[in-house]
């Protein structure tokens, strides 16, 4: 599938491996960064946070407007809260879903 350069998002998933103690510290970090973005970073389009049900995992799910939009430093965050692995995935996102205000379900297609 061919995607214009205009139409194009970017997504990162980055799973952080931790201890489960570090959980809720981590998730905080995390929640008070994407805070952050959204506030200073106009390519910033959202983001969560998600949780393993053992607590050793994290997923932190960041949507940007462009590739150059969502390079952020996460080193600080991986040391500071000694995640034992971590991975980045970075995808252009194809098609996205969303809910308007009268409730109903949009599919929108870049490209």
């Amino acid at each position: 599938m061919q995607v214009s350069e205009n139409n194009r998002s970017f997504a990162q998933l980055i799973e952080f491996q931790i201890e489960p103690r570090q959980q809720s510290a981590l998730v905080a970090a995390l929640s008070t960064q994407s805070e952050r973005l959204a506030e200073s970073h106009v390519g910033f389009i959202n983001a969560s946070v998600q949780v393993s049900d053992d607590g050793r995992r994290v997923l932190n799910y960041l949507q940007w407007r462009s590739r150059e939009h969502g390079e952020e430093d996460f080193w600080a965050l991986i040391r500071a809260h000694q995640a034992t692995a971590v991975s980045f995935g970075s995808f252009q996102v194809l098609r996205s879903f969303e809910r308007s205000h009268d409730n109903a379900l949009h599919c929108r297609l870049n490209g």
